[in-house]
């Protein structure tokens, strides 16, 4: 038995993940940033905290893509005769198992910190001379961590959606929505300010909520993509309608009488095989050959 082959990304393709590649260390620099930032202005705050973890956590899929993208293309060994494309799988698994298990944690917390009626303090300090509020502080470095984040996400989904690649498809909506926590962490902040202690665990539960349902929606998919599940879009869970596509194609080739496709996603391409009835078995290996070639043009 030979050995699994994937062809290459055709050149167009190629430029794109050059550019989610470009894009996805971009955000690795800026989420360091934005990390180091909100840790010399987090004080008492739950919702900082829990706004600074999640930072900490936007760190994840962006590496998971990069190490995936990095082995994923790498030619089949003896011990690995299908290739390395199910790593970015493992990626966006890993990525998933994190944000619901840190989510989970983080909403715990501030249940917890509701329930005591913790009154959280946040202390002034001294800067150029003057006395400051530290909330002052909190408030840009919050805006900071959330306005880049939203115009990388944006940039992203179209890259994700053309390379159908779950892992940076999962980062893009995160960092999409990544004004909700600076949004409540804010809104935490400044109802210290006032006096509404409830209001900084209130933020921090909402964060966590977002958080862990983000996790939670993307381990499902990861783990029914190991599963072998038929391919689905990237965007929701329909099948990709390739799979009629690559049917229909087959079908109309004057030698087959029938054909079932089973196929699988391992990373961001497909494997799997198609079940021919051939009408006329005459010079069949050339046949088969031709179509595979032409259906692996198709998409």
């Amino acid at each position: 038995m030979g050995q699994a082959r994937s062809p290459e990304l055709p050149p167009d393709l190629q430029r794109t993940l050059r550019r989610a590649r470009r894009l996805e260390w971009l955000t690795v620099v800026y989420m360091a940033s934005a990390v180091v930032l909100l840790a010399l202005v987090l004080g008492s705050s739950q919702a900082m905290k829990t706004a600074w973890i999640e930072d900490l956590l936007g760190l994840i899929p962006p590496v998971a893509f990069l190490v995936a993208i990095r082995f994923n293309s790498r030619a089949p060994t003896a011990r690995f005769p299908y290739g390395f494309h199910r790593i970015i799988s493992v990626a966006h698994l890993c990525s998933a198992l994190a944000l619901f298990v840190m989510g989970i944690y983080l909403l715990v917390e501030s249940i917890i910190k509701l329930v005591t009626a913790e009154y959280p303090t946040i202390n002034s300090v001294e800067l150029f001379g003057q006395t400051i509020w530290l909330g002052w502080l909190m408030l840009p470095a919050l805006a900071y961590s959330a306005l880049p984040s939203v115009f990388l996400g944006r940039a992203k989904i179209p890259l994700a959606e053309d390379l159908h690649n779950k892992v940076l498809y999962a980062d893009a909506k995160m960092n999409k929505a990544n004004w909700l926590t600076a949004g409540a962490a804010m809104v935490g902040v400044v109802g210290i300010g006032f006096g509404l202690w409830w209001a900084d665990a209130a933020a921090a539960a909402i964060i966590s909520l977002d958080i862990s349902k983000d996790g939670l929606s993307n381990l499902r998919r990861a783990v029914v993509d190991l599963m072998d599940q038929t391919p689905t879009t990237i965007d929701e869970d329909n099948a990709d309608p390739l799979r009629d596509r690559l049917a229909a194609m087959l079908r109309d080739l004057d030698w087959v009488e029938d054909v079932e496709l089973r196929l699988r996603e391992e990373g961001q391409v497909y494997f799997g095989e198609a079940l021919v009835v051939p009408s006329d078995e005459t010079n069949i290996t050339e046949k088969i050959e031709a179509a595979l070639k032409q259906a692996r043009d198709l998409e």
